[in-house]
């Protein structure tokens, strides 16, 4: 049986002047779907938090809801997502997708890290080399690939974690990707993905790819 996806794009107070979410999410459902999941995408993001029933995947690709002053998240979102979390659900969080979602209580302690505004920052987007951990994913992701992208730095660490990519900061190494288990779930983080070229990279979407297959696994 194909396993089911929600991506979740970012809209309203989820949305910034920066990262165009609609065609990040697009290029992950394309991602999903060519490896045959069955993929729904909305821009209701709290919405499709307070409807996660039936879905093995929420992938989420979202911006800071706080950055425009807004706060507050219906307490059906957030009950919605944290007993999918106690269902075993898999997650996948993209690129600024650490920034988001701030209204809901399980959701940095479940990635694991967050977007420090004032602290966390990234250089000009440019072309980075990636570096995979080659024990990490499946041997079809390359150990190293070239992409067009954001490098984020300086994300404030909650819990433990499995690196699954390096990529090269401002003057250290950063994680690109990684996983961890938190509440039932199996939560993949990648921090790649600001806008399509960055989707480019067959090396990334294989990343991708191997990501979400890592979120599901268990189920």
């Amino acid at each position: 049986m194909a396993h089911r996806a929600l991506v979740l794009t970012g809209s309203g107070r989820y949305a910034d002047p920066w990262h165009p979410f609609a065609e990040v999410g697009a290029q992950v459902a394309d991602i999903l779907r060519e490896r045959d999941w069955e993929v729904a995408v909305s821009d209701e993001v709290d919405d499709g938090m307070a409807h996660l029933d039936g879905y093995d995947l929420v992938a989420v690709c979202a911006g800071d809801p706080w950055r425009g002053g807004s706060r507050g998240a219906p307490p059906a979102s957030v009950a919605g997502f944290a007993a999918a979390l106690d269902r075993g659900i898999g997650v996948l969080a993209v690129h600024a997708a650490v920034s988001s979602l701030r209204d809901y209580p399980e959701w940095a302690p479940a990635l694991g890290a967050m977007w420090v505004p004032g602290l966390s920052y990234h250089p000009e987007a440019g072309e980075m080399t990636v570096q995979v951990e080659p024990d990490t994913v499946p041997a079809e992701v390359p150990t190293t690939f070239h992409t067009h992208d954001e490098r984020y730095c300086a994300l404030q660490r909650l819990g433990h974690r499995t690196v699954v990519a390096w990529h090269e900061g401002d003057g250290a190494k950063e994680a690109a990707a990684w996983v961890r288990e938190h509440e039932g779930g199996r939560i993949a983080v990648d921090v790649l993905g600001h806008d399509a070229r960055a989707f480019e990279s067959s090396g990334h979407r294989t990343l991708v790819a191997a990501l979400a297959g890592w979120a599901v696994a268990a189920r």
